[in-house]
């Protein structure tokens, strides 16, 4: 039962960009428990907290192994968050096939490079490329792009974060 497994340590990026508008990636590959569905594949880089890392320090490495930024500035941060990982019937080999879900800090970084240095294409760290694509997005309908495990998680960001989009309103 996934419920006896723990959840794996994961920081969460918001990059955004000078429009206030966010950096999404589209995963082109089914990675076991991190399932993608048809028009739902785009998501915000996110990554593993590795044994001892500082999750300001992952928050950094992720940013790069995904997108290949650097160029970013730390705006702000979440509480921990959680999610459950859809049923999983693959191998129980597979490195995210032991947790249940992931327990997630989300950063809010704005981006002050340029568009040219963002390559999701380039494998880093010896880790593959997880997306094929990437474009800038509003953050308040990123969750309609994601697959449905993590919407809640991601509109709770996109509260968080709303004053970072250069749109927040009084509500």
């Amino acid at each position: 039962m996934s419920s006896s497994k723990p959840y794996r340590p994961n920081v969460g990026i918001a990059l955004f960009n000078a429009d206030g508008r966010v950096l999404i990636g589209r995963r082109f590959k089914d990675d076991g428990p991190e399932i993608i569905l048809p028009g739902l594949e785009w998501q915000m880089p996110q990554g593993g907290i590795d044994a001892g890392e500082d999750s300001r320090q992952a928050v950094m490495r992720e940013l790069w192994e995904e997108t290949g930024a650097v160029s970013a500035e730390y705006l702000g941060e979440t509480d921990w968050m959680t999610y459950e990982f859809p049923p999983y019937d693959g191998p129980s080999t597979h490195r995210l096939a032991r947790f249940r879900g992931q327990r997630q800090k989300w950063f809010a970084l704005r981006y002050t490079g340029r568009d040219d240095e963002i390559d999701p294409l380039t494998p880093r760290n010896g880790q593959p490329a997880e997306f094929d694509q990437w474009r800038w997005e509003a953050l308040d309908r990123v969750a309609d792009l994601v697959v449905p495990f993590r919407r809640e998680v991601y509109r709770a960001v996109a509260a968080s974060f709303a004053e970072f989009t250069g749109t927040s309103k009084a509500r």
